[in-house]
């Protein structure tokens, strides 16, 4: 059974459509519909596992961010609460990644304390988060000692998963925070995949 969804982020950066992001975050939501699990699986190519809740929606209205189980109907562990769909979102954030950001951001988490320290609260906030949905489950948490993710706290190893968790929890991370500033408006094409009837496929999304 899907779990409640999260209220959706509205996360405008520098050089963004600040009221196209108010408009798809502040959208209404409920439970996971069967339309959101549609558009999830087109975004992905495969069945998503384990959707809890929408965690951020894109301004085009689709999930652009969900929150998953800690563990799968199986029991293996699934770590990644906070997993990114959108796979415009995505490729933008391969070009960071591809032009050296990790590198440079995790120089400055081995200088700067602060930083490290924002670093830390982010890691033991989406591990807290991640035990609370395991609660909700009725299933026992992940080890202790188990990643977060994206690297934390002390390494910088996947700008999608720190930029999920930033959509997902604004203000809560401060590279996915950074990421985010740089990205291009990846919904100002539309929406990325079709799921209404009879309508065309969608462009290409890269």
């Amino acid at each position: 059974m899907l779990g409640p969804v999260m209220t959706s982020a509205d996360q405008p950066a520098p050089g963004h459509h600040e009221d196209a992001v108010s408009e798809g975050a502040d959208r209404p939501q409920g439970p996971v519909s069967a339309r959101d699990v549609a558009a999830i699986e087109r975004q992905l190519g495969r069945t998503p596992r384990g959707v809890r809740a929408v965690a951020h929606r894109c301004p085009c209205g689709l999930p652009d961010v969900v929150r998953t189980a800690p563990r799968l109907e199986s029991g293996e562990p699934f770590p990644t609460l906070y997993y990114l769909t959108c796979p415009r979102a995505a490729s933008a954030i391969g070009r960071l990644e591809n032009e050296g950001r990790m590198r440079a951001m995790q120089e400055r988490l081995a200088e700067d304390a602060e930083l490290r320290a924002a670093y830390t609260r982010a890691h033991e906030s989406y591990l807290a988060e991640r035990a609370e949905q395991a609660r909700l489950d009725g299933v026992e948490p992940l080890p202790e000692g188990m990643q977060s993710t994206g690297g934390m706290p002390t390494r910088v190893k996947c700008l999608h998963a720190l930029v999920a968790h930033e959509l997902a929890a604004p203000g809560t991370n401060p590279f996915g925070a950074e990421a985010l500033e740089e990205l291009p408006d990846w919904w100002d094409r539309g929406p990325c995949v079709c799921v209404d009837e009879d309508a065309p496929e969608g462009e290409d999304v890269s």
